[in-house]
């Protein structure tokens, strides 16, 4: 209950200070936020002054689409899950929009899980499937080693010595099937952020939050 009246509090005084502002104002300090990084202050101020903007102003188009497209930069920073922006026509940045996404669609992206898979499999593997031969180098320089003295231990039954290599190995291995998965996702994003900013030029806002 204490959250709920502490946001409803905080939105009131949003909504309030917006009224205050005119809405160039209020567009550069989204804008400004966005460059930042604080996608999600942004997009806060974006909508509460698209509510109280006048319906089908030309601001009110531009608190709007803009307040879309950050969303969808925002969604991406975490779950790297890529939504094609869904436009209804009443926009006139939508319909500027329109013709570049019919000519660039969303990009295919490459996935983390064959990277995965394949580090997981044999070290260095990942890494390798991506092109990166240096890291490639670096992963199995650092399992293969014990993993080897994993099994000479093994063999000769060093008991405790064996669990050592085991475990450094193990611990050394993941590490490097984190490091391919987290390379494959930031490669993806990357990708997709590029489209992104095209899409936002394309839009006709006059700002560039980055």
């Amino acid at each position: 209950m204490k959250k709920f009246l502490y946001g409803l509090i905080c939105c009131l005084l949003l909504l309030t200070e917006l009224a205050q502002a005119g809405p160039q104002q209020v567009w550069d300090e989204a804008m400004g936020q966005a460059k930042l990084g604080h996608d999600e202050q942004a997009i806060a101020l974006l909508k509460g002054a698209a509510l109280i903007s006048a319906e089908q102003n030309l601001w009110s188009q531009r608190f709007d689409i803009a307040s879309r497209m950050l969303a969808l930069r925002e969604h991406a920073k975490h779950d790297s899950i890529y939504n094609v922006l869904l436009l209804s026509g009443n926009n006139q940045h939508e319909m500027m929009l329109g013709s570049w996404l019919n000519q660039h669609p969303l990009p295919q992206t490459a996935g983390s899980s064959v990277p995965g898979i394949l580090a997981s499999m044999i070290p260095g593997a990942g890494h390798a499937w991506m092109g990166r031969w240096g890291d490639a180098g670096v992963s199995a320089m650092l399992v293969w080693p014990l993993l080897i003295l994993t099994f000479w231990a093994a063999r000769r039954d060093m008991g405790p010595v064996t669990v050592f290599f085991a475990l450094m190995t193990a611990w050394l291995w993941s590490g490097t099937v984190f490091s391919a998965v987290s390379l494959a996702e930031r490669g993806d994003y990357e990708l997709y952020y590029s489209w992104w900013r095209e899409m936002w030029v394309a839009s006709g806002l006059p700002a560039r939050p980055w």
